[in-house]
């Protein structure tokens, strides 16, 4: 162990936790386990604050928070998934959102921003409409500036510094799925996972990465499942460049693990998985991604 984390960078957008010494190639991150709610975006949403945070990935920082300790830094969103999310490209938007024209520079014609799920979202994770009404251009760009970019400018000045310090990095991006989020479409009498790792089937880092995460999360008693149905955002796609030293792996925690799904609380699950996770950082940290 490298000790608590030695100081915290906090900004109005995330919070970086950093260890005593960084010690291990890796940086973990937690994108949409943020929960500040501007009281300006809960005066325009028709839904309450508990139907909001049904996109989030509710309490998987704390999942992770051994990071620091193991000389690893860790860098968790504040602000929700439902305001802005990180884990899109930058103009991701829906023109049926906005009370104007957009410019040519977004994209409107993802399958994220088809299913409601842009840059702003339209929809929470369940389908129900956020807003009573139209929103202004400003108002996302201005999302976009004060939350989005200072997450990414943290995440890529933290990944920077760990490769230059060790050689190679490895980008651990941390998600929760809903308990549901498998059933679609699946074999009953296929047993669901509890854990995803996505790897954008194999682009996104060196095999043994996938491998050695698969094998500690098993050895410790959980199902684990490759790239269905989640096989890597946009943060595991903008930021893997495996020839150049650069490893990002994505994992998706099942909710039921460690939570009350509908109420977003907490239970026994969470300190169960909170006590696993060690492992998988120190066991993920020793790999050699210079000749990976």
């Amino acid at each position: 162990m490298d000790g608590p984390a030695q100081r915290t960078d906090i900004g109005e957008s995330h919070e970086v936790l950093r260890p005593r010494r960084q010690c291990l190639p890796l940086v973990v991150a937690s994108p949409h386990s943020g929960s500040s709610y501007p009281a300006d975006f809960l005066a325009r949403s028709r839904l309450d604050p508990l139907m909001l945070r049904r996109s989030e990935d509710s309490f998987v920082d704390e999942i992770f928070a051994a990071a620091p300790g193991l000389g690893v830094p860790l860098l968790r969103a504040l602000f929700p998934r439902a305001y802005v999310d990180p884990n899109r490209e930058p103009y991701e938007l829906d023109p049926s959102m906005f009370d104007e024209p957009l410019p040519d520079y977004v994209n409107s014609s993802s399958p994220r921003v088809a299913a409601g799920l842009g840059t702003v979202a339209r929809v929470v994770a369940n389908g129900a409409e956020i807003y009573k009404g139209k929103l202004t251009l400003d108002d996302a760009l201005r999302r976009i500036e004060r939350c989005y970019r200072p997450y990414h400018d943290a995440l890529a000045g933290l990944l920077a510094e760990t490769r230059a310090q060790f050689g190679a990095c490895l980008l651990l991006d941390c998600h929760s799925m809903p308990s549901s989020a498998q059933n679609w479409g699946r074999d009953p009498r296929v047993p669901t996972m509890d854990i995803v790792l996505g790897d954008c089937h194999g682009s996104a880092c060196a095999p043994e990465v996938t491998e050695c995460a698969t094998e500690v999360l098993r050895a410790a008693g959980y199902r684990v499942g490759r790239n269905k149905p989640y096989s890597g955002g946009y943060v595991t796609r903008h930021y893997s460049r495996p020839r150049e030293g650069l490893h990002c792996l994505q994992i998706e925690i099942n909710r039921r693990l460690y939570m009350d799904e509908a109420r977003i609380e907490r239970t026994a699950g969470l300190d169960r998985l909170a006590k696993r996770m060690p492992e998988l950082i120190r066991h993920l940290g020793q790999l050699d991604l210079q000749g990976a």
